[in-house]
């Protein structure tokens, strides 16, 4: 069991077997997300980060009627009512983003019910998402009049293509976990009474598999997407030649002629 137990009132992490969770909890409003959870976001996505005996990351909302549905709008006079208290939201949100963008072990997303808007931009810094058959998925800034950051849509598009991206932002329209799926915007779907088992035995699956080797595909497929820019390549390839002289390899090696469950350590 990782020794790593972070809670607050509206954000819930818990640890343990390798996989860390962490728990969009804001119930009452759809998980809509306040100043609060943005600062927990970052908090706890940078503890995972540093925790060693975590290997992968699965992140839901809590109450299950919605995964995230943007940001808490009913904190904004409290919290964004002026330039200065919108920029000390910017940055706080916006070092939540970089954690979850940058965040180097794989990220699994359990969605239930509404994933829409900022929701939506969350759920796509996952690497592998999971949904119930009930899921909802869009974005509705068209319908609201208000812009949407470049950062969400480019990775929109990269996930879905422009095309779809296009229809998805222009409509506004909401579309089911069916034609999410169809379209490559989640990964599985698997019913309400199913769905946390599934997610956790995938997970187990990637915890089980050398560390090292998955934090350079999951860098590599990054760079990819970042338009493989020259230092992002170097660094990958430094990477997978950290993966040819780890001991998991030799181990990985050892098992194989052995014919057992190799135990990866990630060095």
């Amino acid at each position: 069991m990782s020794q790593l137990d972070l809670q607050t009132d509206r954000m819930l992490a818990h640890a343990g077997d390798g996989i860390g969770w962490m728990i969009f909890n804001n119930p009452a409003r759809h998980n809509a997300l306040s100043l609060e959870m943005w600062q927990g976001i970052a908090d706890i996505m940078e503890a995972y980060a540093a925790d060693e005996e975590i290997r992968v990351v699965i992140m839901r909302g809590a109450g299950g009627k919605a995964f995230v549905s943007g940001a808490d709008i009913s904190e904004f006079d409290s919290n964004r009512s002026s330039a200065t208290q919108q920029e000390s939201y910017a940055r706080i949100a916006g070092k939540a983003s970089h954690r979850l963008a940058t965040f180097e072990k794989p990220l699994i997303g359990l969605i239930e019910g509404y994933c829409i808007g900022g929701g939506l931009a969350t759920a796509l810094s996952a690497d592998i998402r999971f949904a119930t058959p009930d899921s909802k998925f869009g974005i509705p800034a068209a319908r609201l009049g208000i812009g949407y950051e470049y950062e969400g849509l480019a990775k929109l598009a990269r996930v879905v293509g422009p095309s779809r991206a296009r229809d998805i932002l222009f409509s506004a329209r909401f579309m089911d976990a069916e034609e999410a799926k169809a379209i490559g915007l989640i990964n599985f779907i698997a019913e309400r009474a199913d769905i946390e088992a599934a997610t956790l035995d995938y997970a187990k699956t990637i915890a089980g598999n050398a560390p090292l080797t998955v934090k350079a595909a999951k860098a590599a497929l990054n760079t990819w997407e970042r338009g493989a820019r020259a230092k992002e390549l170097e660094h990958v390839r430094e990477l997978v030649g950290n993966c040819f002289d780890s001991d998991d390899y030799k181990e990985g090696r050892r098992a194989f002629k052995e014919k057992r469950t190799p135990d990866f350590l990630g060095r």
